[in-house]
């Protein structure tokens, strides 16, 4: 989906200028690769009907019937899906572990690691939403609308936002940029960059 892959070019790229202006040591190529594979399986959960725009060119049908053949080989977790999917094109073990980090349950463990490529990838990822690159707490109100059907206990909902903001402070404590300085204008030339990354 169009709409998807833009996701994660979006990511990919707040990624790398995270990376590019940290001041610890990460494997950035294993980082960026894990923010392009991240949500592969993600088709597995859309409610296609209430996106139209998402769907163009192909239409509802051609994307009803991707989603089916997905359901059908992965199962119905797209955490699951995206992880099988990323064995099967043979991913290596690191990246294979940074995109196994970005999940809502897997935030708190983030928050408290020493692993900056984890924090990183999963502090992307809440970075962005489906029109483009915001901050933090709009990026929680957009995922408290768009998942209202799951339900989560508010107490776990303000945990994983808790840990996302000490994340976000983690990380900006070693990097030479604000939260500030990433958004949709300082990562629009990166995307274009990242349509031609090699996964290695």
């Amino acid at each position: 989906m169009p709409s998807l892959q833009e996701h994660m070019l979006r990511v990919a790229a707040v990624a790398r200028l995270i990376c590019e202006n940290l001041e610890v040591p990460v494997d950035k190529e294993n980082i960026i690769a894990a923010c392009l594979l991240h949500d592969m399986g993600n088709i597995i959960k859309f409610k296609l009907g209430a996106f139209p725009e998402f769907l163009e060119p192909e239409g509802l049908e051609y994307w009803e019937n991707t989603q089916k053949k997905f359901k059908e080989r992965y199962g119905d977790s797209e955490y699951l899906a995206s992880l099988k999917i990323s064995q099967e094109i043979d991913v290596n073990k690191r990246t294979l572990e940074l995109i196994e980090a970005i999940s809502f349950v897997g935030v708190l463990k983030n928050a408290l690691s020493y692993d900056f490529g984890k924090k990183i990838v999963e502090y992307c990822d809440d970075r962005v939403v489906p029109s483009g690159v915001v901050g933090l707490e709009e990026r929680f109100m957009d995922l408290r609308t768009r998942y209202t059907h799951r339900r989560k206990d508010p107490s776990e909902r303000e945990a994983f936002e808790n840990a996302v903001r000490k994340m976000e402070k983690q990380i900006f404590a070693k990097c030479k940029i604000k939260p500030e300085d990433i958004n949709n204008e300082t990562v629009a030339p990166i995307i274009s960059e990242l349509r031609n990354f090699m996964i290695k």
